[in-house]
């Protein structure tokens, strides 16, 4: 299992973030992970890094000071006050953000009181988020199991801990020879896809399932597919999330129009929502229902301003490597990456063309682009879900077929 993690922690510094000798690094993680951040920290040292900020996470902290203290209590303490990042984005760092859950663990706890730290927490570090908008920083989201989150997913086993690790490492390909050269080919193939989605510059996606999926989204003029590889200003291309099956862009926030509903659960700050449904006129969420976190979600969607608007669409395809799994992990990380999924919130520049070197006020005033302090992804992708694309001139082309991509987009 060591000799596993060390080769994740590598993967994760010298291949997804591409770290160099004396830059600055931040590893945001759950306490539980101690064990695995050591070994971080020995590769980083390796490597000549000499500069690291440890933001650590402690979920039941965190509940304890939800229960007992203020909003503006809370705000003192570094759960939520993140302006320590703006001073390591200021420094060039990578950032380095180790995805874990606790499912369920904030269900007693008042979700407008969470959804405004949340809000807060975004405003402090905007430094940070500005940084990554103009594609100038490095960073990675990646996932390292808690125990709390593997029994909720291996509730049968007697190692659940380590159970995850090795699904991790599968889904990541480490216990392969060379994970790097299988990644850096999946990466080509989801950057040709994308290449093919801009070529067509469709004005208008189309969904529809038969959960009661009736939705349909407009594109932007001049809009770019993505992958979850990015280039940054620097010309280092850094992977953003690890594992990636997306090609995902921004969509026009003033055009969502109809109906989603969920196709899987949402894990929201420790909070589950699920088999919800989402309501969209003129762009705006207008009506939302949920069997279980229903006022979570309400609370979600209002969280600051322009939460209510889309910021992101992505497109996988259901028979994709997690979502072959068969399981759901209740973390986003994986989940977004099994389903085809849409984003509450925050936009991406680099998915206009030019649009990292634009300013907001024109990518929200010219391209419609959603400007927000959150984003939040949620799964809407089925089994037989189909997209269908509209072009400038009117014609339809079929890009998802009962949630696979077409021939043309394989």
């Amino acid at each position: 299992m060591k000799e596993l993690q060390e080769k994740y922690a590598e993967t994760l510094l010298k291949s997804c973030l591409k770290m160099e000798k004396n830059q600055p690094l931040l590893i945001s993680y759950n306490v539980e992970r101690n064990d695995f951040v050591r070994i971080l920290t020995k590769i980083a040292y390796e490597i000549g890094v000499k500069d690291i900020y440890y933001d650590i996470q402690d979920p039941y902290l965190k509940h304890e000071a939800l229960k007992k203290l203020s909003i503006e209590e809370c705000k003192n303490i570094g759960f939520w006050n993140k302006e320590i990042w703006n001073e390591y984005a200021k420094k060039d760092a990578a950032f380095l953000m180790l995805a874990s859950e606790t499912p369920g663990l904030m269900k007693d706890i008042d979700s407008k009181k969470q959804a405004e730290l949340t809000k807060y927490s975004y405003e402090t570090r905007k430094e940070f988020d500005d940084l990554r908008d103009k594609s100038h920083l490095a960073w990675c989201i990646a996932a390292v199991p808690t125990e709390a989150w593997a029994k909720e997913l291996f509730k049968d086993s007697n190692t659940p801990v380590e159970d995850l690790w090795n699904k991790i490492f599968d889904l990541c390909s480490i216990k392969e020879d060379n994970p790097m050269e299988i990644w850096n080919k999946k990466i080509n193939k989801l950057t040709k896809r994308a290449e093919k989605l801009n070529s067509y510059q469709f004005k208008t996606l189309k969904y529809k399932s038969s959960n009661g999926t009736n939705f349909q989204i407009g594109l932007p003029k001049n809009h770019l597919w993505a992958s979850g590889s990015s280039l940054l200003d620097t010309g280092k291309e850094v992977l953003v999330n690890f594992p990636t099956e997306e090609v995902f862009t921004s969509p026009d926030r003033l055009t969502a129009e109809g109906i989603v509903y969920s196709s899987k659960p949402l894990s929201y700050q420790d909070t589950i929502i699920d088999e919800f449904s989402i309501r969209f006129e003129k762009g705006k969420a207008v009506e939302a229902h949920a069997k279980e976190g229903e006022e979570t979600l309400k609370n979600m969607i209002k969280i600051c301003e322009n939460s209510e608007y889309l910021g992101e669409v992505a497109l996988v395809p259901y028979d994709s490597p997690i979502s072959n799994t068969n399981q759901i992990f209740l973390e986003t990380l994986f989940d977004e990456n099994a389903s085809c999924h849409i984003a509450l919130g925050d936009s991406f520049p680099e998915c206009i063309e030019n649009g990292s070197t634009m300013d907001k006020k024109r990518l929200l005033e010219e391209y419609h682009l959603n400007d927000c302090k959150s984003h939040v992804d949620f799964m809407v992708g089925t089994k037989d879900m189909n997209i269908i694309g509209i072009t400038k001139d009117n014609k339809e082309v079929e890009i998802l077929k009962n949630g696979n991509f077409t021939k043309e987009f394989e």
